[in-house]
């Protein structure tokens, strides 16, 4: 199974061979630092929401719930699903979901194994950029070769009352989802030191799934290994035209699943190279997107 670092698995319950899911839309305290947090919009009670995993075939029937103040919906970015069940209501039959009303997401699960992300298609300046995303893991039923497995979220934010280059003070602060101005940078959720490590073992074959859904791209590189990029927004690449790199450009609405090997034993940074993105609110680092690799002595 995979690992969201920080971040919990959606549960679900099966009847009559449907795994039924319950998503709630609704205001998030989030804490991203230690007596720091960012009052945004979640699912149940996360930013980013929780991790739904299933596998191909999989008869799915998502419901969300809206505890919003305003109407939303949620697309299933990446994932082939009927045009009704597709979430963005202002251009296709799926329906707005309004304030203390629900929807009903079902659908069969008819692409391969990969990553993809969910996230509202209402007011999307505003609900996206608020917190309304989240991973979607089609699992391979045949895996026998990765034996760790991470999914990785990236996420910037604007926070209000934050003088550029000063200490963050203990406190909930509100957001601006419509600045181009951003002074904080998370990983699942939480900035650094505050992401939890990735924890390896030597000889171990390991995964990163890396995506992001708002309005910035993030270069994310990895120290002391070079990983192979083995899928791209969930689809396989051909052996033949796979490559190795040490740094991949997740662009806004990407994933991207990477390989490598663990035989360099050592704590390693994995991070976005944009210098202002591993900062926190422009304060001497490290912080902001940034997390470790640590393998066990």
């Amino acid at each position: 199974m995979v690992i969201t670092p920080d971040i919990p698995t959606l549960k679900y319950t099966t009847r009559n061979c449907i795994k039924f899911f319950e998503l709630i839309a609704e205001p998030v305290n989030q804490e991203i630092l230690p007596g720091v947090s960012i009052r945004g919009w979640g699912y149940n009670g996360s930013i980013p929401g929780p991790t739904i995993q299933v596998y191909p075939g999989d008869y799915v029937c998502i419901r969300v719930i809206n505890h919003l103040p305003e109407d939303t919906s949620i697309h299933w970015h990446g994932l082939n699903v009927p045009n009704v069940m597709d979430g963005v209501p202002d251009v296709e039959p799926s329906p707005r979901i309004e304030p203390g009303h629900y929807f009903d997401y079902h659908f069969r699960i008819t692409n391969p194994p990969g990553t993809h992300m969910y996230h509202s298609h209402v007011n999307v300046a505003k609900q996206d950029m608020l917190g309304l995303l989240g991973g979607f893991v089609i699992l391979d039923p045949h895996e026998k070769d990765i034996n760790k497995d991470y999914l990785l979220l990236m996420q910037e934010w604007g926070l209000d009352g934050l003088e550029k280059g000063k200490k963050i003070e203990h406190g909930q602060y509100n957001l601006n989802p419509f600045t181009m101005d951003f002074n904080m940078f998370t990983i699942n959720g939480k900035s650094f030191p505050y992401t939890t490590p990735m924890s390896i073992e030597y000889d171990d074959m390991v995964r990163l799934r890396l995506g992001a859904i708002q309005t910035n791209h993030h270069p994310m590189h990895i120290h002391g290994h070079q990983f192979l990029v083995e899928k791209a927004d969930g689809n396989p690449i051909n052996d033949m035209n796979r490559v190795f790199k040490n740094t991949i450009l997740v662009a806004t609405g990407e994933t991207w699943d990477v390989l490598f090997k663990a035989d360099n034993p050592g704590i390693w940074p994995f991070h976005c190279h944009i210098s202002h993105h591993m900062s926190n609110n422009f304060t001497d680092g490290p912080g902001g997107m940034l997390t470790t690799l640590v393998y066990k002595p």
